[in-house]
């Protein structure tokens, strides 16, 4: 479904993504591990279109997408969840999912109806938050906002940067049931995350980070693997 070749991304003369390569089929979830500023971020920034790579190919399907706006890479349906979560703080709720009805312009509003629906059925607290501001969620379901409203675009396929980051146990295991939930509907997930043991239970692959690099790879349902991983990521 997706295939990085070696992508070069710089900010100014810094050199922070350097010939990385990554596939990731229908239906996978990625999860993507390294210490802070190593590239992570600006890499799924990269494939939704917030950054061009300096070199390199990043194809969807087959087709090339890295010199693509950000918004039609987004109506072709990558749905990115930023760490900062990027809500509109004046806007309701539901205002707030309605901006993911701009991913499909085509769609009809009986469509978009249902789309609505079976987010609040997911996502129960936005249902009873509808009418609230932005501004006035918790930072969960502010996170649970962030994902729902690429959702509800019909995203297949999702960047989700450091979704747990200072959020309750409960709260973060709301989220992994979901994160879970998108996976055994078929989509496919890239997974930045400090909280390696978390996303390693719904990962089916990983990847460790240094340098803009990747620098170890393997299989989440390896012991080794993983224990390959906590060595690779030390400080």
């Amino acid at each position: 479904m997706l295939e990085l070749r070696d992508i070069h991304v710089h900010y100014g003369t810094s050199h922070i993504v350097q010939g990385l390569s990554l596939s990731a089929a229908a239906g996978q979830v990625i999860g993507i591990f390294g210490r802070n500023g190593v590239g992570k971020t600006t890499l799924l920034k990269t494939i939704a279109g917030w950054l061009q790579p300096t070199s390199g190919s990043i194809l969807l399907h087959g087709t090339p997408i890295h010199e693509l706006s950000t918004h039609r890479i987004a109506r072709l349906g990558v749905g990115f969840v930023p760490e900062d979560r990027r809500i509109f703080p004046d806007l309701s709720v539901e205002e707030n999912l309605a901006l993911g009805f701009l991913q499909v312009p085509g769609r009809k509003a009986a469509q978009n109806r249902a789309a609505l629906a079976d987010v609040y059925a997911r996502f129960p607290r936005l249902a009873e938050r509808r009418s609230q501001p932005g501004m006035t969620l918790s930072g969960g379901e502010q996170q649970m906002l962030a994902m729902a409203r690429v959702m509800i675009g019909d995203a297949r396929l999702l960047l989700i940067d450091e979704p747990s980051e200072g959020l309750a146990p409960m709260i973060v295991a709301d989220l992994y049931a979901i994160i879970r939930a998108m996976k055994a509907e078929g989509r496919t997930i890239l997974l930045v995350e400090q909280n390696v043991a978390n996303a390693l239970e719904v990962s089916d692959r990983f990847v460790a980070i240094e340098r803009g690099q990747i620098i170890y790879a393997g299989s989440a349902a390896s012991e080794g693997d993983r224990s390959q991983l906590l060595d690779a990521i030390a400080v």
